[in-house]
Formats: C-alpha cells, structure tokens, sequence
C-alpha cells in the first residue's frame, strides 16, 4: 500500500466510528447552510462571480429536467386524417395519450414516502440522561469509580445477547425491564395481538438509546407479524413490520404500539 494511503489502512483494519453515518449525514445537511451563510457574506466582484456560477447551475438543472420531461412523454400524433378507413378495433388507438412528466413523478414518490414513514406520534417529550440513566459506584475507592451507569428506562436486548465482562461493562440493563414482546395494534382491522419484539428501529431520544435498545413513547421497533397472516402482492409471508410505541412502558409495565401500515 502506498505511504500517503495511512487512512484507508487504518479504516480497513479497524473500521469506523460507530456514528460515522450520522455525523456524515449532518455535515451533507449543514453544506447548504454553509454556502447559503457564504453566498450572503459575498460582496462586489466575489458576489457577482458566485451569482453567475449560480446562474449557470440553475439553467444546466433545468435543462436536465427538460429533456427528461420530453423523454418520459408519451403520445400519438393524430393531427393528419386519412382517407383509409379503419376497423372498429382501431377507432380508438388514435386518442391515447400517456404524459409521464418528471416533476409529478417526483411529487408523488416524495409523498408515498411520506404516508409511508407517518407515525402516530410524530412529536415525543424529551428525556434528559439525568433521568434516563443511574450512577453506579463499584470497586473500593466508590468516590472514585463512578463511570458505571444503570438505565431506569425498559430496554429490548436480543435472544442472543451475552453480557460483557463486569470488568468492562459500562450500560447495565436490569433483568427485570428487559421486555420482549408488545401489544400492537392494527389500525385498519381494529385488533390487538401480542407480537414479539425483533429489534429497535429507531429511538427519536438518541442514536444511543438506540443501540442500547432502549423502550421510550415513540421509539420505533420491529414486531414479528407473521402470525397475522400479512402477504406482499406476490404472496410472500411479511415476516417483520415496524411499530410505534404509544405509551410509557415504565409505568405501565408492558409496551402498547401501533402498527405502521
């Protein structure tokens, strides 16, 4: 490998930070802020260049949609009569015309995927790591040793999960708010079943929570449906489907999702 190469090597031996693509998605997000915050600090010559690049971007782009309009459209052209008769079969073809323009293709996938990822709760109550996590004191010198912390909230921990060693153990899940099944919800048949839990989506607390499997009001999980009986149009089982948790799972002593369909 070459010399100047030390940062592909490293990566390639230990691999990345465990929030590489979060901190990835948040600098491709914070790019346009950044060159918003520039573009209105520019003055004179520098303002007028930056404009006309800008210029010239915003007709390149839509160029790139027009041709992609005048390639998606579709339709016949039947501006000339004839003098041929045509069977009654044929009478018909004439007036077909198929637009598939690109801006309503785009709006109608941007809104699918919007009533795809609507969930009930889409606001939730922050928690604060003071209440979410509890100091433990281990070893001789307790004033010392305080880097442990137990959590106070319901966690969902895999059926293959081994514990680390005390030793290096940092997160202490307690056996006795471990869950591993939900009562969900159908909203469209109006049933509730007690499915078990697969694993945690996504916790809007905090990548953390997430990956400690932490159970909130309005974490996002994976509930096993397929004693439901769901089939895809090409009547495969659904094994697995995301849930909404609605409730605070401490206070009441189970978990109540609802189904996202």
């Amino acid at each position: 490998m070459p010399q100047n190469e030390y940062i592909e090597r490293f990566t390639k031996q230990h691999g990345r930070r465990l929030d590489h693509e979060e901190r990835t998605r948040k600098r491709a997000a914070r790019e346009t802020h950044h060159a918003s915050a520039q573009a209105q600090g520019l003055r004179g010559l520098r303002a007028k260049l930056h404009q006309q690049k800008r210029h010239k971007e915003k007709i390149q782009m839509k160029k790139q949609i027009k041709q992609q309009e005048e390639k998606n459209v579709k339709g016949t052209d039947d501006s000339a009569p004839t003098s041929t008769p045509l069977p009654p079969y044929l009478l018909e073809r004439g007036k077909e015309s198929n637009a598939k323009v690109l801006s309503s293709a785009i709006k109608n996938k941007r809104a699918e995927k919007a009533a795809k990822f609507s969930v009930p709760l889409p606001k939730v109550r922050g928690i604060s790591e003071e209440e979410m996590f509890k100091v433990v004191k281990t070893g001789k010198k307790t004033a010392k040793k305080s880097w442990k912390r137990m959590i106070t909230k319901p966690t969902f921990v895999g059926p293959d999960f081994t514990r680390r060693p005390v030793k290096y153990e940092r997160f202490i899940r307690p056996m006795g708010l471990r869950y591993k099944k939900a009562n969900v919800t159908h909203p469209e048949l109006g049933v509730t079943v007690q499915l078990p839990i697969l694993s945690v989506k996504k916790n809007p607390q905090s990548p953390m929570y997430t990956q400690l499997g932490v159970l909130t009001k309005g974490t996002i999980v994976e509930v096993n449906v397929s004693e439901l009986g769901i089939v895809t149009a090409g009547g495969k089982v659904v094994w697995g489907r995301w849930a909404q948790i609605t409730n605070n799972c401490e206070m009441d002593g189970c978990v109540n999702a609802v189904l996202l369909v």
